[in-house]
């Protein structure tokens, strides 16, 4: 009988939420998070505010529910971007090994590695403005030859199984096959891939809001409630505790999630606990 790692279990728990939190706050919040009420500034937990409010009033629990909306939305389709340009660019370059589309291809990876994802906000930003959306595309655009990198990579060793050679006998192209014959036998490792990208778009969306190139106000954010918090980080530290702990805490649940998934997709490490 196969049993569950217990970091996916762990991981999918504390995951899970944050993003229930996450789902709650698209239909309801205890406070609205977009308005201003200085009378109610800097007040300790109550019943009214069960984790107390910021230096403008507002609710902490709405705007840490809100922020973890923002922090996942951005994520999310960051990872999106890099799988649905990344993972196909990898499987023409392993198509196509050795030739000239795979060295195009592996070179402009290595030039946009060359820029980390804050690099590319900032000339993104530079010519369009900061905003969530911004965001994501700096993101989206770093995360696309992580993908093709790894699609490539586990895709190279397939090419020579006999499976393959049986489809190009058939008369399949070597896209079709791609398409067809690899992606199916490489879709675990991308999906453990996409855990761990999600992760780090978690702290890279955090990154560009703590320096004002990601969601800009009203919009709550993790980062910039902890870039608001730092003139009063010995005053009221909580301000900046809660939404580090809430960064942690996603990260940490995230990538407790990516090592379960891969002790439970790896064909290698599941029999060990079968």
């Amino acid at each position: 009988m196969r049993r569950l790692p217990l970091a996916l279990i762990i991981g999918s728990g504390v995951s899970g939420l944050f993003l229930l939190a996450a789902l709650i706050s698209l239909v309801w919040v205890p406070h609205a998070v977009d308005g201003v009420a200085i009378a109610n500034r800097l007040q300790s937990p109550s019943d009214l505010h069960p984790l107390g409010t910021d230096h403008l009033g507002r609710d902490l629990l709405s705007m840490l529910m809100v922020g973890a909306q923002t922090s996942i939305a951005v994520a999310l389709l960051a990872v999106g971007i890099g799988i649905a340009v990344g993972v196909p660019l990898g499987l023409a370059a392993s198509a196509k090994r050795g030739g000239w589309l795979d060295e195009v291809i592996m070179r402009t990876n290595d030039l946009i590695f060359a820029f980390p994802s804050l690099v590319i906000a900032i000339l993104i930003t530079a010519r369009y403005g900061p905003s969530a959306t911004n965001a994501i595309l700096a993101i989206g655009i770093f995360n696309i030859p992580v993908f093709a990198r790894v699609a490539r990579g586990a895709a190279l060793p397939l090419w020579t199984l006999d499976y393959i050679l049986a489809a190009r006998t058939a008369g399949k192209g070597q896209f079709r096959i791609a398409g067809d014959h690899i992606l199916p036998n490489i879709t675990n490792l991308l999906i453990v891939q996409a855990t761990i990208q999600f992760s780090l778009g978690i702290l890279a969306e955090a990154a560009l809001s703590y320096v004002g190139l990601g969601a800009q106000p009203p919009v709550p954010s993790w980062g910039r409630m902890l870039a608001e918090a730092q003139t009063m980080i010995y005053t009221h530290p909580m301000l900046a505790v809660l939404p580090g702990l809430a960064i942690v805490g996603m990260v940490l649940g995230l990538n407790l999630l990516g090592d379960g998934l891969r002790d439970g997709l790896d064909p290698r490490l599941r029999r060990g606990r079968t």
